[in-house]
């Protein structure tokens, strides 16, 4: 009887879980770390690894998702897919030697300045309208590719979190795409490199499979609703929530 309220437990959690992450582009993973390191106690690399299951599976409806409403350039992000996975698999080994406590503070502090950064770029501004049509996004050149795959896969590795953390800000502060397609693009480059990551977190023994299965069973039966949600927010609007759910995130890093 414990096993099956624990793992319903669980899977009810996942979807929660990936309906935010659906939402936001971001897989899940800034939730559900902070979540299994604090309320499940888990060591901060136990929990990447673990929270890395549910990732994956998120991310690679959340792709088939986003891919159908705005059409993923998967030819022009090869390149950076490639560098991902590549980069993705020598943090996550140099993750693991990383002290827990300072891992997660890293962490926190990482997501508290990318929250400020959206803040600022979403900010009221005189003779500027925020919800208006945007621009034309600029042309992303091989060397902008090769330089996106490398932030992605450093910061996806090191924290377990999928490199569309970094990603989408990348793109849409950048190159100017619009919140929405950069969360496509971003889960799409980086879903190689997240199961890579996974792969070296297992190895290592810090992935708990019986916690992550069913949360990503509950993730990905919420993916879907959370799609179809971001792609009728406001631009606006979406950036602001993006920002919140990585405030919300540092305070739980910040709780222990």
């Amino acid at each position: 009887m414990e096993v099956a309220l624990s793992f319903a437990m669980f899977v009810a959690l996942g979807a929660v879980i990936g309906f935010v992450g659906a939402l936001v582009g971001i897989g899940g993973g800034i939730v559900a770390i902070p979540m299994l390191a604090i309320v499940f106690d888990m060591p901060q690399q136990l929990a990447q690894g673990t929270g890395m299951i549910m990732i994956v599976a998120n991310v690679l409806f959340a792709v088939y998702g986003y891919n159908k409403n705005n059409k993923i350039d998967f030819k022009g992000v090869s390149l950076a897919i490639v560098v991902n996975v590549i980069v993705t698999n020598f943090s996550s080994i140099l993750a693991q030697g990383v002290d827990p406590i300072l891992l997660r503070r890293s962490f926190a502090v990482l997501l508290f300045l990318l929250s400020l950064l959206y803040f600022w770029q979403t900010r009221p501004r005189k003779n500027v309208d925020l919800t208006k049509k945007l621009p034309e996004p600029k042309k992303m050149g091989r060397t902008g590719f090769f330089m996106l795959g490398v932030a992605a896969g450093l910061i996806g590795g090191f924290f377990g979190v999928g490199g569309s953390l970094v990603a989408v800000p990348v793109l849409t502060i950048i190159y100017g795409y619009r919140q929405v397609v950069a969360q496509g693009i971003g889960l799409a480059l980086v879903l190689p490199g997240v199961t890579m990551g996974l792969i070296t977190y297992a190895w290592h023994g810090s992935a708990d499979w019986a916690v992550g299965i069913p949360l990503a069973i509950g993730g990905v039966m919420m993916v879907k609703q959370g799609i179809q949600l971001a792609v009728r927010l406001s631009e606006v609007f979406l950036k602001r929530l993006f920002a919140v759910v990585l405030l919300l995130t540092v305070v739980l890093l910040l709780l222990k």
